[in-house]
């Protein structure tokens, strides 16, 4: 019984300690969440992104795209929706005004008219998109963000996605 106890202490306190170290990393590094504006105003879309610097000229992040525009629309995104984890490298250590290039992985979903036999028929598809991108980010003393990318990318494993994937976007966000 006691043996038990003092077991469970211990992998309490490992846990403990484990935990702490987490939660000090992430608080005492850089991160940013941003809203692509462009997207919400033109296009009924709603991407939200997160990143993570690990380093003043590296960063990982991730974005997540949905799509409310009607199908019907002339003017809209092919996928309904988008999850791009991404890593970005600024070409600066200027901390207010910088230049990046960016690869993502895009896992994207949504319905495409194909031609099966001569007849055009909708499938449902999912598949992913590697690409690169390249952009500008203003940060403000206060952690107020802006930026704005633009690239592209191609699908990869099915025939009935299309074939590019657009990474574009006018982003604000916050960064602390």
């Amino acid at each position: 019984m006691l043996q038990t106890i003092y077991q469970t202490q211990k992998k309490m306190k490992k846990l403990i300690a484990f935990t702490t170290l987490l939660i000090s990393t992430f608080s005492w590094s850089q991160q940013e969440i941003s809203i692509d504006i462009g997207d919400a105003l033109v296009m009924k879309s709603l991407d939200i992104s997160y990143e993570y610097y690990i380093s003043d000229q590296s960063s990982v992040g991730v974005s997540a795209l949905f799509n409310f525009e009607g199908k019907t629309s002339d003017f809209r995104y092919n996928e309904e929706s988008m999850f791009t984890p991404f890593f970005r490298h600024y070409f600066t250590k200027n901390r207010t005004w910088n230049y990046f290039g960016e690869v993502f992985f895009g896992i994207n979903n949504g319905e495409n008219t194909i031609e099966v036999s001569g007849v055009q028929q909708i499938e449902n598809y999912t598949d992913g998109a590697l690409g690169i991108s390249i952009g500008s980010k203003y940060v403000s003393n206060g952690g107020f963000t802006v930026s704005v990318l633009a690239g592209i990318g191609r699908n990869m494993f099915t025939d009935t996605a299309p074939v590019v994937v657009p990474r574009v976007g006018l982003n604000i966000g916050y960064n602390f």
